[in-house]
């Protein structure tokens, strides 16, 4: 169980050889112990261990030796089981660190691989969300370790603002619409995503699919809608957003939107906080409001029962973006993985993962034909990102104080 949880962790361990096993009884520590091994040649050795506060406690550890070019790192585990793994010698890599890289999500796992492949660098998976991305990258302003990252169009102005980016202009750059980048270089689009109605059609018997957000309020489907909580989810957040601007609000004007999820409440919906991709295949959540990509992922690689629906009234198209961190550590290979992301072999490859490139052109013939036709993709529209993130705040206090 250590060896493959330390795979997920460390690709590189994935296959490497369990030397041997050995146990014993270890005291509680009443900290975690982070300190350097005096050693007389070879690479410098760092522990970072923890175990039980409380008494003495039995406990397993992995030990990990990655003999990168200057150091060595061990680091423990307190699972509560008593088994000791041999150190593990493993050859140093090229590295570059980017924050909310998930290899379940938008197929991140796919990109990393090539990756590697491709330019010898390597990128571990980081399942950070655009939130907590921002928050570590400001916590370690001092000492840096991601080297770029990956957000939400919704947090790429609030990332700029905060002082965690530096400019970096990738090659072709200057092919990005204006729209969907900083000017000054410190965010860009790589691919997007339509807003929308994911829908478990098993799930709904013989009701028939909603066509617009209004059918969302009919009774029939009460108790089938789900939406995540935007108050504390930004996807939820840009669906009142989409709905309002829908409905004939504005960025400034919340009332329809407010209106809408006030008479949804009588269908008693379903309000998760984080994604639920998995309650949707399932059919625990008939309706969800979600992305295209979900849903066509949803089709095509778990062949469910699912459909995607761009309602009538409109929806909109979110932006997702990169950025070099500021002081990056390992800042040349943090470029040369944001040139990948712009490449053609990179751009076809999110498009066969059901987003649509930033250069539509890169999308595969056979990718788009397994998106809905460009007649109702019409019916989308891009945020005003500025715009949208003055008003972030009023979203979450309004639902908070009239919806909730």
């Amino acid at each position: 169980r250590l060896h493959t949880a330390a795979g997920h962790v460390e690709p590189r361990l994935a296959d490497a050889a369990v030397l041997g096993h050995t146990s014993g009884i270890r005291p509680a520590r009443p900290a975690v112990r982070v300190e350097e091994e005096s050693r007389p040649s070879g690479p410098r050795l760092i522990h970072n261990l923890a175990w039980s506060l409380v008494g003495s406690a039995t406990a397993s550890v992995l030990l990990i030796v990655l003999a990168f070019r200057n150091f060595a790192l061990t680091g423990a585990v307190a699972l509560g089981a008593a088994a000791l793994l041999s150190p593990i010698t493993v050859q140093a890599a090229e590295t570059a660190i980017c924050y909310n890289c998930p290899p379940e999500w938008a197929d991140w796992g796919s990109q990393l691989k090539v990756i590697q492949s491709r330019l010898n660098i390597q990128v571990p998976p980081d399942n950070k969300n655009s939130g907590q991305s921002i928050a570590a990258m400001i916590a370690e302003k001092a000492n840096p370790v991601a080297d770029v990252t990956y957000l939400g169009g919704i947090s790429a102005d609030t990332a700029k603002t905060a002082g965690i980016l530096t400019a970096y202009k990738p090659k072709g750059w200057e092919k990005i619409p204006a729209e969907l980048k900083d000017p000054d270089g410190q965010w860009f689009t790589i691919h997007s995503g339509t807003l929308g109605l994911f829908i478990n059609k098993a799930a709904l018997g013989k009701k028939p699919l909603p066509a617009s957000w209004a059918d969302l309020l009919k009774p029939e489907y009460k108790g089938m809608v789900g939406y995540l909580d935007p108050t504390s989810a930004a996807v939820g957040q840009l669906g009142v957003m989409a709905i309002n601007l829908a409905l004939g609000g504005t960025y400034e004007n919340l009332d329809p939107a407010i209106k809408f999820f006030k008479e949804l409440q009588k269908n008693q919906p379903i309000v998760p906080k984080q994604t639920s991709y998995a309650r949707v295949i399932s059919g625990e959540i008939p309706i969800l409001l979600d992305y295209d990509f979900n849903a066509y992922r949803g089709m095509y690689k778990d062949n469910a029962p699912v459909a995607f629906v761009i309602p009538k009234e409109g929806s909109v198209v979110q932006p997702y973006v990169m950025g070099l961190a500021k002081n990056a550590p390992h800042a040349e290979n943090g470029k040369k993985v944001l040139d990948f992301v712009l490449s053609d072999e990179s751009q076809t490859m999110w498009g066969n993962a059901f987003l649509r490139p930033v250069f539509a052109d890169k999308m595969s013939a056979e990718a788009k034909k397994k998106f809905l036709l460009d007649a109702d993709y019409a019916r989308d529209k891009r945020f005003d990102l500025k715009k949208l993130v003055a008003a972030q705040n009023i979203i979450v206090e309004r639902f908070k104080n009239e919806v909730k």
